[in-house]
C-alpha cells in the first residue's frame, strides 16, 4: 500500500501583485504518511504549518513539487476533480464546530453525504452511526444550542467521519474547550486511532502534540525535525465501527 499522503520537495510561494515574491511558506518540504499514523504538524507563527494543512486538505495547491493523497497526484485534477476528490478523501475537524443552528445534530452530520448524493435513508443511517461513535446517539433529536462545548465538537468530528474519510484532518481541535472537555475530545482521537484511522492534527499546544505517535516541526518552511514518539497517554479502546474507506 503506498503512503494515504506523500508531499515530495513541497513549495509554496506567495507573490505580490507585481510577480515578486512576498513569502516562500514552503521551500522544498518531505513527508511522508503512513496509514493508520498519527501525526502532530508543530510550527511557530510564520513556520508554514497553516499553508501546510491547507495544501494537506486539498484547500489550496502547491507552487512546486508534489502531492500524492492516497496514491493519487493532486497536481493532476482540474478543480472540480480535486473538490471531489477532497469530499470523499478527508474529514475535516477545526477549531470551530460551524454546525447550522436550526438543524438538528443529525441532520448536521448528514449535510456531507447530501452533497455527495447519498440516498436519504443511507445518510440517516450513516449519521446515527457515526454519532453513536463519538457518544451522542441519544442525542439525535437535539440542535447545537442545546450541547455542550465539547459535545458540539464531538458533532463536528461525527460529521467528518461520516463520508468515511481516509484521512481525519484535525487544526487545533481543542482550541474553543476548556482543558477538562479538550482531554475528553483527545480521548475521542485516541479512540479512533485504535481502530485504525490515520489522523494529521495541527497544534502549537505541546500537550496535545504528546498525544501523537509522531511529530512533524516546521521552521520557515522546512521540515525541522519530524521523529516518532511514544504517545504520553494510549489506553485500550475497542474497535470502532467505521474504519477508513
Amino acid at each position: 500500500m503506498p503512503p494515504v499522503a506523500e508531499l515530495r520537495q513541497l513549495r509554496k510561494t506567495y507573490y505580490k501583485p507585481d510577480g515578486t515574491v512576498m513569502v516562500e511558506a514552503l521551500r522544498g518540504v518531505d513527508v511522508s504518511i503512513e496509514r493508520g499514523e498519527y501525526v502532530a504538524i508543530m510550527g511557530a507563527s510564520g513556520s508554514g504549518k497553516s499553508t501546510l494543512m491547507n495544501i494537506l486538505g486539498c484547500l489550496d495547491r502547491p507552487t512546486g513539487g508534489n502531492y500524492l493523497l492516497d496514491g493519487r497526484d493532486i497536481g493532476t485534477m482540474d478543480d472540480e476533480e480535486l473538490s471531489e476528490f477532497r469530499g470523499r478523501t478527508i474529514g475535516f475537524v477545526f477549531q470551530a464546530f460551524n454546525l447550522i443552528p436550526a438543524e438538528t445534530i443529525e441532520e448536521n452530520v448528514a449535510v456531507p453525504l447530501f452533497y455527495q448524493g447519498v440516498h436519504k435513508h443511507e445518510r440517516r443511517k450513516r449519521a446515527v452511526e457515526a454519532l453513536s461513535l463519538v457518544g451522542l446517539g441519544d442525542r439525535l433529536g437535539h440542535r447545537p444550542r442545546e450541547l455542550s462545548g465539547g459535545q458540539q465538537q464531538r458533532v463536528a468530528i461525527a460529521r467528518a467521519l461520516v463520508t468515511r474519510p481516509v484521512i481525519l484532518l484535525a487544526d487545533e481541535p481543542t482550541g474553543n474547550l476548556d482543558s477538562a472537555t479538550g482531554r475528553a475530545i483527545l480521548d475521542t482521537f485516541d479512540q479512533l486511532h485504535a481502530g485504525g484511522m490515520t489522523i494529521i492534527m495541527v497544534t502549537h499546544d505541546p500537550a496535545t502534540a504528546a498525544r501523537c505517535h509522531r511529530v512533524v516541526r516546521l521552521k520557515d518552511g522546512v521540515v525541522e525535525f519530524d521523529r516518532a514518539q511514544k504517545p504520553e497517554r494510549l489506553e485500550t479502546v475497542h474497535q470502532v465501527i467505521m474504519q477508513p474507506a
